[in-house]
């Protein structure tokens, strides 16, 4: 089992830059593929990004690719998502997510999830 704290969300201007940052616990971190999602109100939850256990492989959603890199360090526990270029439509609570395998193409199918961060983009 993984637990996952997301931080590194704030206010931002159209155009602007994020780095996400999320804190994974347990011994088995190198085993989980992490993928990010984020929410908005009366929406439905919406992937982002995701990466396997090593790094080697990641995976965007058309909306962000470009402007996103995901990326990990396995020795510290943790996975990033670098936003550039950031608009007003990426506004949404964005959450860390982990699964056991490595079927980072599926965005369903992850068990374990952080709470989320708030990302406000400004027009």
């Amino acid at each position: 089992q993984v637990q996952l704290v997301e931080s590194g969300g704030g206010l931002v201007q159209a155009g602007g830059s994020l780095r996400l940052s999320c804190a994974a616990s347990g011994r088995t971190f190198s085993s989980y593929a992490m993928g990010w999602f984020r929410r908005t109100p009366g929406k439905e939850r919406e992937f982002v990004a995701a990466i396997n256990w090593r790094g080697g492989r990641v995976y965007y959603a058309d909306s962000v690719k470009g402007r996103f890199t995901i990326s990990r360090d396995n020795a510290k526990n943790m996975v990033y998502l670098q936003m550039n270029s950031l608009k007003p439509g990426d506004t949404a609570v964005y959450y860390c997510a982990a699964r056991p395998d490595d079927a980072i193409n599926y965005v369903v199918g992850y068990p374990y999830w952080g709470q989320g961060t708030q990302v406000t983009v400004s027009s």
